[in-house]
């Protein structure tokens, strides 16, 4: 058995961490996106671009972030996304979600080993 370096991303928990990245940042443009959990994670997730771009479209359908094309920081043409009132309505109940879900794993984590 190998033990990985960098952490992969619990299913179901990108979204999330996407929808909180573009509410304290603004406007980001998916590498950005994936490139900032990377940092705030002391790069202990790897975020893999296609894996972001996959939660992008999911949330843009769920219409909780919208997409708009602009400029990048290199003159290039690129679609950045931002949080809807309705992404932070989810946003907050999600975090609300985790939260509660997090205190319980805690709470196992404490449990005594026979």
């Amino acid at each position: 058995m190998t033990v990985a370096t960098k952490s992969e991303i619990l299913q179901g928990t990108l979204d999330l961490m996407v929808l909180k990245t573009l509410d304290a940042m603004g406007p980001l443009h998916g590498y950005g996106i994936a490139l900032r959990i990377e940092q705030l994670s002391d790069e202990v997730l790897q975020v893999n671009q296609g894996t972001v771009y996959a939660s992008l479209v999911r949330l843009v359908q769920k219409r909780w972030i919208r997409a708009e094309w602009g400029t990048s920081e290199n003159n290039r043409s690129a679609k950045y996304y931002d949080i809807t009132s309705r992404g932070r309505k989810q946003l907050a109940a999600e975090a609300k979600d985790w939260a509660r879900i997090a205190g319980v794993i805690g709470k196992l984590l404490q449990l005594e080993s026979r």
